[in-house]
């Protein structure tokens, strides 16, 4: 008696993934095979759940097999769905913009902490560097409902990703995307005033250490948004260097760092005259992640 073809259901198609995931050192094996799935399936997660015993078909088999095999070269979940999440947004990303971590919600949450205790400051004018997807600019407007966001980009396929993120996002109407270096694109825009608040994730990485970083970040993601040059705060010197005519009086500006930047970040700022009240605020793992400081 010839024996049935076992079917490749969703229960089983999952059961499989996750142990290739865990060989592979993927990254949160359920979730990252779960992410796929319902990407191929193009259903939410959770359909996933009541459609347990659903065969897949040739087709989709195809097509899953296909993003397992890039997953378990290290290319990240992100990139091989198009989609990232960060503070309750689903949000396009593609190889052209980092993906948005979790590390980088500790800046959205600590200005929008300042913004409802500060008074003046509740529909702030936003300017947002390095934007890259638009994460930091998205967030900020979506929970600060009156803010007004400029949000800028060298790279113009960044930025074409970070004008999708504001379209997709019912946003259009309060953040504006640009193209150029840094302060660049504001001798372009209709409204140059200073702002009250300066956010950015810039690249921090210190050159000789990005061939040490994990394969699904150095071989996938983009250089220039990781290569903060000899010490990675060449960026931030850069933005600090013009910070203070670019805020108001009492403004504040936010730079994400890396973990072991504390100390020499903090140092930095306080080689500027006009900032003041320099802090240094921790991730949720309890590194140093961001530097705040104030404009005198």
């Amino acid at each position: 008696m010839q024996r049935a073809v076992e079917r490749w259901t969703v229960r089983r198609i999952l059961e499989w993934t996750t142990a290739f995931f865990n060989r592979k050192t993927v990254d949160a094996p359920r979730l990252s095979a779960e992410l796929l799935l319902s990407h191929v399936l193009n259903q939410p997660r959770i359909k996933l759940y009541t459609d347990y015993e659903r065969p897949l078909t040739d087709a989709e088999l195809s097509a899953f097999r296909d993003l397992v095999k890039r997953a378990g070269e290290h290319e990240p979940i992100a990139y091989l769905t198009g989609k990232a999440y960060f503070f309750g947004l689903e949000l396009a990303v593609t190889r052209d913009v980092l993906i948005p971590r979790p590390d980088t919600e500790t800046l959205v949450e600590n200005v929008l902490q300042m913004a409802r205790m500060e008074t003046g400051k509740e529909s702030p004018r936003v300017l947002d560097l390095c934007t890259g997807s638009g994460c930091i600019a998205c967030a900020i407007a979506k929970q600060l409902k009156t803010s007004q966001v400029l949000a800028v980009d060298l790279s113009p396929a960044a930025v074409e990703v970070a004008r999708r993120n504001v379209e997709l996002l019912g946003l259009s109407d309060r953040v504006t995307v640009e193209q150029g270096d840094l302060y660049e694109p504001l001798s372009r825009v209709v409204d140059a005033r200073p702002f009250d608040l300066i956010v950015a994730n810039p690249p921090y990485i210190a050159s000789a250490d990005i061939a040490a970083l994990d394969p699904s970040v150095k071989n996938f993601e983009p250089v220039s948004a990781l290569d903060g040059g000899a010490d990675g705060l060449d960026l931030h010197r850069r933005i600090l260097d013009q910070a203070d005519d670019r805020l108001v009086p009492g403004g504040r500006i936010y730079l994400e760092i890396a973990f072991n930047q504390g100390e020499q970040a903090m140092a930095l700022v306080a080689t500027y005259d006009q900032l003041e009240s320099a802090t240094l605020l921790k991730d949720y793992g309890g590194n140093d992640r961001v530097i705040s400081a104030r404009r005198k």
